[in-house]
């Protein structure tokens, strides 16, 4: 019997620039398998464990769009900006 604990793998992927909420894709949300900690600039999700759940990711998502989508850091706003297009950048597991 080893008295050595196996450590967990990490619960994430190894990298990932794409907010899983809103499919923006100017930041490091993942690294190393482990949440950045990152708040989106558009739709105010912060990475961390909570991510790991779809139902989650779409609660927040169908809110925040309910909501009217408005972004967290308005000066970040592209003005040609298209909700649609960005939401395209999420990933499909997490649509």
């Amino acid at each position: 019997m080893s008295t050595e604990q196996e450590i967990p793998p990490p619960p994430g992927p190894e990298e990932e620039s794409v907010c899983w909420v809103c499919g923006y894709d100017e930041e490091l949300f993942w690294e190393g398998g482990w949440p950045t900690n990152a708040i989106c600039p558009c739709c105010g999700n912060e990475s961390d464990i909570s991510d790991l759940s779809v139902m989650g990711i779409r609660n927040y998502r169908g809110y925040w769009v309910g909501h009217g989508a408005q972004w967290r850091s308005p000066l970040a706003k592209p003005k040609d900006w298209d909700l649609l297009k960005q939401m395209a950048n999420i990933p499909p597991e997490w649509r």
